[in-house]
């Protein structure tokens, strides 16, 4: 639903402090789903991620060759985890 803008200024007072993650989003069609291409901005400049939803872990597709390595499991790429220790941060 939508929130209302009060009460997403309170969120992000409240538990965001003051931090944002600045990304934008593409969307590129391949072999039949939809990948999401987020290019980080700001704090986590350099940073690319590409996800695509599936209808189950059992599910099959194609990854493209722009696709460099998985990361689902690795907490770093999280956004929470990339607002307290950003891109630039990192080794």
């Amino acid at each position: 639903y939508s929130i209302p803008k009060d009460d997403a200024k309170l969120l992000f007072k409240n538990f965001c402090h003051n931090k944002v993650i600045e990304k934008t989003r593409h969307y590129i069609e391949n072999k039949g789903h939809t990948w999401e291409l987020d290019v980080f901005h700001g704090e986590n400049k350099g940073l690319i991620v590409a996800e695509i939803e599936l209808d189950s872990e059992a599910q099959t597709f194609h990854v493209p060759n722009w696709v460099d390595c998985e990361v689902t499991d690795q907490v770093e790429y999280y956004n929470m985890s990339l607002l307290n220790k950003p891109f630039k941060d990192w080794a």
